[in-house]
């Protein structure tokens, strides 16, 4: 039984129902108090209670700022230094007020030319894009004929390659290199002698063409007249050469200044490549660029010269890029094109000279002999790349025609190393080429391409 003051209910520390069989225990000094370890919380999904409300994510407020803050702003936006929320401030600020919205778009402007860009080199192709947009636009009253267009791009394209040079670049070593009969030959020179040198050949077209030769008076003339029609002429060298050729005329101009060549020879050139061009457009396509050009010892139609003229130009150009270590772009697909094809009919008469000379295989050595203007033996000349194309090359006369029925031989070139190949920069023996056939046809072939070459 309990007593009057005993409040202990049952199964609670202290109450007679707790210990072994049902008898009284002594009170627990922490009786009445809160467990050291706390009890498991009953579960909020347990309690029949309803769930609380969810509360979405926290977004942070944006920036409130003033006008003038703003506007402070806009050099660090401008630069990429604003925080996030600054930045969120400034756009969302720009979407409303044109005034900074203009300015903002100055300092970004402002910004991009602090940046350096990766070459400040113009690219060597600009001019000719910017001319090409400008004509489809508007023609000129004048235009150019296609075969003196390259001759056009590539003085254009040597002229921006030297507008930036100094006095040490103008006399920066050059060595022009050709192919004379078996071996490869070299003259050293400058840079400045390099441009006297397509001065005083460029002067043979000139004179042609009825303009002033810029060697003057006194330059050595070819009095007997070409003495043949084509490539085949002898381009020996500058002793036995006939007076009136490129290399006698180089020598003649060098000789004949009073200092070797500086910057100064810039000028005359350019100026005679521009007379060149204008003389040409005035004589329009009834010529058909026949008018002959006499290379002194054989005879070019003006079309063809100024082919020859562009291709010396680009290969001259290349010897004085790798001078300056400078890189240089071949010309663009379709006038790379039209100089293989010179250097392809060009072939049979040098072919027909070199055989004379006795440099290559004799014609009564072949089981084959055609008379002018009948299929012979031929080789076909396939030229890979942008400019390329494939030509049959008759090998017995250049009177002879190229027949794929009579092909004894098959030889394959990339584009810019069979023009270095024409140019005499690479020798018939090094020349990476696919080669199926008549071995000696291949030989001579590869040989009258190097021989086109001169100085």
């Amino acid at each position: 039984m309990n007593g009057p003051d005993d409040t202990s209910g049952p199964g609670e520390p202290g109450s007679p129902g707790d210990g072994d069989g049902g008898q009284d225990a002594a009170p627990r000094p922490d009786a009445g108090r809160p467990p050291r370890i706390p009890l498991p919380r009953a579960s909020v999904e347990d309690s029949g209670l309803p769930l609380p409300a969810a509360s979405g994510p926290l977004l942070p407020q944006p920036l409130r700022l003033e006008h003038p803050v703003l506007k402070s702003l806009l050099g660090a936006w401008a630069l990429a230094a604003c925080s996030a929320e600054e930045t969120a401030a400034v756009e969302e600020h720009l979407g409303d007020c044109g005034a900074c919205a203009d300015e903002a778009r100055r300092l970004r402007e402002a910004v991009g030319l602090l940046q350096r860009p990766d070459s400040l080199d113009l690219d060597p192709g600009l001019r000719t894009r910017v001319l090409d947009g400008c004509l489809t636009r508007r023609p000129p009253r004048i235009p150019v004929p296609p075969w003196a267009q390259s001759y056009d791009a590539e003085t254009a394209r040597l002229d921006a390659l030297l507008q930036d040079f100094g006095d040490a670049e103008w006399h920066a070593p050059v060595r022009l290199r050709w192919f004379r009969g078996q071996e490869a030959t070299s003259r050293r020179t400058t840079v400045a002698g390099v441009i006297a040198h397509l001065l005083a050949v460029d002067g043979l077209v000139a004179l042609a063409l009825g303009l002033d030769d810029p060697l003057g008076t006194g330059a050595p003339r070819d009095a007997a007249g070409p003495r043949e029609t084509g490539a085949g002429a002898d381009r020996a060298g500058e002793a036995d050469a006939p007076p009136g050729t490129p290399a006698r005329r180089t020598e003649a101009f060098w000789a004949g200044s009073r200092f070797p060549p500086t910057r100064s020879v810039r000028g005359p050139w350019r100026e005679q490549t521009h007379a060149l061009v204008r003389t040409a457009s005035f004589t329009g396509e009834e010529g058909h660029g026949a008018l002959p050009v006499s290379y002194g010892g054989f005879e070019l139609p003006l079309r063809d010269a100024l082919l020859d003229r562009a291709f010396e130009c680009w290969v001259h150009a290349e010897d004085i890029a790798d001078a300056v270590d400078y890189p240089y772009a071949p010309p663009a697909p379709r006038h790379l094109h039209g100089m293989i094809d010179l250097a392809a009919r060009m072939l049979p008469e040098t072919l027909a000279a070199r055989r004379r000379a006795g440099l290559a295989t004799p014609s009564h050595h072949t089981r084959h002999l055609v008379s002018a203007g009948r299929p012979g033996r031929s080789l076909r000349l396939e030229i890979e790349g942008s400019g390329g194309g494939q030509w049959l090359i008759p090998l017995d006369s250049p009177a002879a025609v190229g027949s794929a029925d009579h092909e004894v031989a098959h030889v394959a070139l990339d584009d810019v190393e069979f023009c270095r190949l024409a140019a005499g920069h690479v020798s018939p023996e090094e020349a990476a080429a696919g080669q199926v056939g008549d071995r000696e046809a291949i030989r001579d072939v590869l040989f009258a391409a190097a021989s086109l070459s001169r100085m």
